[in-house]
C-alpha cells in the first residue's frame, strides 16, 4: 500500500503479509561493507524487530515496510530528527544522546562507518533481506528459530488441544540408562507452526568411521509442518576440520553427507556459500543437500506461480541485470545437481562434527576426499562461546566466595 499527498507532501508505504505465519521464526543479518549494500532490498513485516547493532538502535515491531537499507536508515533518522527541538528544551540529556545517534547514522549513510551490521528478527518468519551472489562468509546470514510460548501468544497462536491425549510409545533405555542405538523413540511435542500436539521421533545412529549422531524428525498432521535435524555429540576437539570433496559423477552425488549446525558450506565453481547455522544440521546426500539449498534460495529470490507450481518470474523490484545473474547461478546449480557439471564441496567445521562418506574402507584414503585440521580463529572461538567456557578449576571461585562470606560473618 502506498500513499502520497500533493498538498503537504506526506508519504507513506506499508506492507501486510498476505501469507500465513511460518512454522518457524527467521533472523536475517547483513554486514555492510560498501555503498552498494545500501540498495539491498528489505522486507519488514509488522511483527519484525530491526536493530542497527553498532548504533545500538532498535526499531520495535510496527508498520510493515518494503524498502532497502538506505531507505530504512534514512526513515529512522528523519523520525528521530523530528522531535529534537522539543527534546532540547524538555530533556537536554536525551537530546544529546539522540544527536550522537543521528550524527553516526548520517556518517553511515555517507559511507564513513564501514563495516557495520543490522538484523531483522521476525517470529512470524515473513521478513527478508536480499542476498547477493558476491556475498562471502559472514556477509549475509539467515537462520530459523523455534518461537517461544510468549512469541506464539503475541502472534495469536494458541494450543487448542490437550497434549495428554496424544498416544505415546517410548521404548525403554538400557540398564545403564543409555539410549539404545537404532531404536526409534517417540515423544509428544507441540508443533511450532500451529501449536497443536504432534510427535517428535528420535533415533541414534552410529555412522561407520565417524561417530554417533542423533536424528530428530517432527511431523504435524494438522498443518503439515515437517522438520528434520541432526545433533552431533562428543567432546569439543582441539582443532576444527576442513573437508574437500571432488564431485565428478552421480556416484559422488549419492554419497552420504553430514553437515552439522556449526559447519559452513562452499562450492567455488557454483558461486555458492552457506554460512554456519543457516541450514541447521543435515544428514542427507550431496544431491539432497544441494537441492535443499537451491529450493530454499529460489523461493526467496523468485516468485513461484502458475499451475502445478510452475516457475514464475522475479518480482517487479528485481532489476534485469540481477535477474540474469540469478538465472545463470541457478542454471549452474541445476546442472551440478543433475551431474552435468563437476564441482567441489568444501565443509569447514570448527567443531569437526561433519562427515562425507568415503567409498573406500579405512585405512585406505578416498582420493576424492581431502581432510585437513586447522586452528580455530579468535572470532570462531568467541562465536561458539568457547572463550567463556571454563573446564578446569571452575569450583575455585565458588569456594573463594564461601571463604569470604565466612570471614565477614
Amino acid at each position: 500500500m502506498s500513499f502520497s499527498c500533493d498538498h503537504c507532501n506526506v508519504q507513506n508505504n506499508e506492507i501486510q503479509a498476505a501469507g500465513t505465519v511460518q512454522p518457524k521464526g527467521t533472523h536475517y543479518e547483513l554486514r555492510l561493507t560498501a555503498l552498494d549494500d545500501f540498495s539491498r532490498q528489505v522486507v519488514k513485516s509488522d511483527t519484525a524487530t530491526i536493530k542497527f547493532i553498532e548504533m545500538d538502535l532498535e526499531i520495535p515491531p510496527g508498520r510493515g515496510q518494503l524498502t532497502n537499507v538506505e531507505g530504512l536508515l534514512t526513515t529512522v533518522l528523519e523520525d528521530l530528527e523530528m522531535g529534537q527541538e522539543a527534546r532540547k528544551e524538555q530533556t537536554p540529556e536525551i537530546h544529546g544522546k539522540i544527536a550522537d545517534i543521528i550524527s553516526k547514522g548520517r556518517s553511515m549513510l555517507a559511507g564513513q562507518e564501514f563495516p557495520f551490521r543490522f538484523y531483522v528478527d521476525d517470529p512470524a518468519g515473513n521478513s527478508f533481506i536480499a542476498p547477493d551472489l558476491k556475498d562471502g562468509v559472514g556477509k549475509w546470514e539467515k537462520r530459523e528459530f523455534v518461537r517461544t510460548p510468549e512469541q506464539n501468544a503475541s502472534l495469536g497462536i494458541g494450543d487448542s488441544a490437550d497434549p495428554s491425549d496424544l498416544a505415546q510409545n517410548n521404548p525403554g533405555l538400557t540398564a545403564d540408562g543409555d539410549i539404545i542405538p537404532n531404536e526409534v523413540y517417540s515423544f509428544p511435542a507441540s508443533c511450532p507452526g500451529c501449536m497443536h500436539p504432534c510427535t517428535t521421533h528420535m533415533k541414534m545412529v552410529d555412522i561407520p568411521h565417524f561417530k554417533q549422531v542423533v536424528l530428530m524428525s517432527t511431523v504435524c498432521d494438522d498443518c503439515g509442518y515437517r522438520s528434520n535435524d541432526v545433533k552431533t555429540g562428543g567432546e569439543i576437539p582441539l582443532q576444527g576440520e576442513k573437508i574437500t570433496l571432488t564431485v565428478q559423477d552421480s556416484t559422488d552425488l549419492a554419497r552420504d553427507i553430514l553437515k552439522s549446525e556449526t559447519c559452513g558450506l562452499e562450492c567455488p565453481e557454483l558461486q555458492l556459500q552457506v554460512n554456519p547455522g543457516t541450514l541447521g544440521g543435515r544428514f542427507t546426500t550431496v544431491e539432497g543437500l544441494l537441492t535443499q539449498v537451491r529450493n530454499d534460495l529460489y523461493s526467496q529470490i523468485f516468485e513461484v506461480s502458475g499451475p502445478g507450481g510452475a516457475q514464475g518470474h522475479g518480482g517487479d523490484s528485481l532489476r534485469a541485470s540481477e535477474k540474469s545473474t540469478w538465472d545463470t547461478f541457478f542454471a549452474g546449480l541445476d546442472a551440478a545437481i543433475k551431474g552435468d557439471k563437476e564441482f567441489t564441496v568444501i565443509l569447514t567445521d570448527p567443531f569437526a562434527s561433519s562427515f562425507v562418506q568415503p567409498l573406500v574402507d579405512p585405512p585406505n584414503v578416498d582420493p576424492k576426499i581431502k581432510r585437513e585440521n586447522y586452528e580455530r580463529t579468535e572470532e570462531e572461538e568467541e562465536e561458539l562461546g568457547l572463550k567463556d567456557m571454563k573446564v578446569e578449576g571452575y569450583e575455585e571461585p565458588e569456594k573463594e566466595e564461601e571463604m569470604t562470606g565466612n570471614k565477614e560473618e
